[in-house]
C-alpha cells in the first residue's frame, strides 16, 4: 500500500542592494537580491518547509535555524539537499512539487527550466516532477512595491 501525504510550504524575503538574487537554486541578474542569514533563495525555502510539512518533520527554521553560524550564508541547494535525505530517513521520497513565485521584477519565466533542472537534480526527481510558476500581484502590496519576494510550494511525498 501506498502512503501519500501533502504538505505546504511559504517564505518571503525583503529584497535590498548589495545582495545576488538567488531563486530556485540559480543565481539571476537584477540590481537587487534578497536578505536573509542563508542566500535567501525564498522558491527554496518554500519548498523545504513544504517537504517537511508533509512528513510532519517540523519547519527549516527548526531544522536549519537563521541564529545557526552552520548555516550563515549558506546555499539554500545543501538545505534542500539535507531536507530531503531527511524525509528519506523516515522512510518518504519526493513524489512532485507546484511553486509559485511573487515578483513584479525581474521577469522570471525565462529562468524556470533552468530552475527546474537544478531543483529535481538537487532532490533527485525528474525535472517533471518539479513544477515552478511565476506572477506578479498587479503592483499591490510589498511584493507589488518591490520590497520583497514571496514563495508558496505544495509538496507530495510518498511512503511505500
Amino acid at each position: 500500500m501506498m502512503k501519500i501525504r501533502v504538505g505546504m510550504g511559504f517564505d518571503v524575503h525583503q529584497l535590498v542592494a548589495g545582495r545576488d538574487l538567488w531563486l530556485g537554486g540559480i543565481k539571476i541578474e537584477h540590481s537587487l537580491g534578497l536578505l536573509g542569514h542563508s542566500d535567501a533563495d525564498v522558491l527554496i525555502h518554500a519548498i523545504c518547509d513544504a517537504l517537511l510539512g508533509a512528513a510532519a518533520l517540523r519547519d527549516i527554521g527548526y531544522h536549519f535555524p537563521d541564529t545557526a553560524a552552520s548555516t550563515l550564508d549558506i546555499d539554500s541547494k545543501i538545505l534542500l539537499r539535507k531536507t530531503v535525505e531527511l524525509l528519506r530517513e523516515h522512510g518518504y521520497e519526493v513524489g512532485n512539487i507546484d511553486a509559485t513565485v511573487c515578483a513584479e521584477r525581474p521577469k522570471l519565466n525565462p529562468h524556470i527550466p533552468a530552475m527546474q533542472a537544478c531543483l529535481a537534480e538537487v532532490m533527485g526527481v525528474d525535472a517533471d516532477c518539479v513544477s515552478i510558476k511565476a506572477t506578479t500581484t498587479e503592483r499591490l502590496g510589498f511584493t507589488g512595491r518591490e520590497e520583497g519576494i514571496s514563495a508558496y510550494a505544495v509538496a507530495l511525498i510518498q511512503k511505500a
